[in-house]
């Protein structure tokens, strides 16, 4: 197996895009990513791209075929597949563009996630969500992503030190963090008086717990860390990439508090790169909810479980923390277009090694993404390193 390097990254503005299509954002990132490579398209050996619904959300499949169309590499006949892991589809669309290069079958390839969420109804919307659940044992109960999410707030809540306050200040931390990001959807600062005054989504978690709906598109390029110099003096080494599984319905878990493909993803993740959590300088977690960044930063073990509300009140993840989570802003603040968001995380990493994310900027040489499909049924991690 070669080393894997990233040597471009590139992400349109997160947002509703009533003007850009689908086709049109992922043809603007990929753009942004192969320019930042300084890599042309004939150059490229095959295309992995996540996406969860484009058939649902705007009544088209076949997403690889038609990304390679408008991207001018049909006439390449460059391959190009679609991945889908519902919210996971990124992070699983660099992990596949990761091993394809480690493995020698290819060596120039683009990861990258596209999602058009806007063109339909927020009930819609909220519908085709659900679908990343188990739709016959939840779905059809009545079970949204929301609710899910609230009935693992509450089990923690009851279980575990967590007050409404801090859980708030998740949301707060990450609206300040997307304040400073040109790419957020929401570059609005909040307080917690914010957070608990907005409306009831499902109890406890209220408006401004959740993270938004979204249209976006982002893309990297990776290649053998032997040849990633002969494209840029700042590569970004990918340190190890983790992927594992777990029952797609909450109700079948051992622990609905614990994501265990969290646990054993970052522990796999852990075991590739030989690092410790000590060495980690930042991580982007799946903040969906505040709930989920809260067990994300205890599953991936930077603390002991209960420990998180009382770390993120007392800064502890904040930019200038002992661990910064979400510099990006996180799902809650720079969006989550469910099929962009892992490749945006890898996007968000690159810049902050780089020295690059310029108002938001920390000082970090290795950082880690983590990346969930529905409530924890497919988990990626990955770990990059300047």
């Amino acid at each position: 197996m070669r080393d894997v390097a990233v040597i471009g990254v590139g992400c349109t503005e997160f947002g509703e895009h009533w003007g850009i299509s689908f086709r049109d954002l992922f043809v603007k990132a990929g753009a942004l990513a192969l320019e930042d490579a300084g890599v042309t398209g004939e150059k490229i050996d095959a295309l992995y791209v996540g996406n969860m619904s484009a058939g649902r959300f705007v009544e088209q499949e076949h997403i690889g075929a038609l990304i390679a169309d408008y991207a001018g590499l049909a006439t390449n006949n460059t391959p190009s597949t679609r991945v889908e892991a519902a919210c996971a589809s990124g992070g699983l669309a660099f992990r596949q563009a990761v091993t394809s290069v480690a493995s020698g079958m290819e060596d120039i390839v683009v990861a990258a996630g596209v999602e058009k969420m806007t063109d339909v109804g927020t009930g819609a919307s909220v519908d085709m969500l659900a679908s990343a659940a188990d739709r016959e044992w939840e779905g059809f109960a009545g079970a949204t992503f929301p609710g899910l999410y609230a009935m693992i707030a509450n089990d923690y809540m009851h279980r575990y030190p967590l007050t409404r306050e801090q859980l708030a200040q998740v949301a707060v931390k990450n609206h300040e963090n997307g304040a400073k990001n040109p790419i957020a959807q929401f570059r609005n600062r909040i307080t917690v008086e914010t957070v608990l005054n907005s409306s009831l989504v499902a109890d406890p978690l209220r408006l401004f717990d959740c993270s938004p709906i979204t249209d976006g598109a982002a893309a990297v390029v990776v290649v053998p860390l032997e040849r990633a110099r002969e494209f840029t003096d700042s590569p970004v080494r990918v340190l190890a990439s983790a992927q594992a599984s777990d029952t797609i319905s909450l109700h079948d878990r051992r622990d609905i508090s614990t994501l265990d493909a969290t646990v054993a993803a970052g522990k796999r993740a852990f075991a590739q790169a030989g690092l410790t959590h000590k060495d980690i300088d930042m991580v982007e977690v799946h903040d969906c909810f505040t709930i989920a960044e809260i067990c994300a930063i205890e599953d991936l073990g930077f603390c002991k479980k209960g420990e998180a509300g009382r770390l993120t009140a007392d800064g502890a993840t904040a930019l200038g923390g002992e661990i910064p989570v979400n510099t990006s802003g996180g799902l809650k603040a720079c969006g989550h277009p469910v099929g962009a968001t892992g490749i945006k995380q890898i996007y968000e990493i690159v810049s902050q090694l780089r020295g690059e994310a310029a108002g938001r900027q920390v000082d970090a040489e290795i950082g880690m993404a983590h990346n969930v499909g529905g409530t924890g049924a497919t988990v990626v991690v990955h770990i990059l390193g300047a």
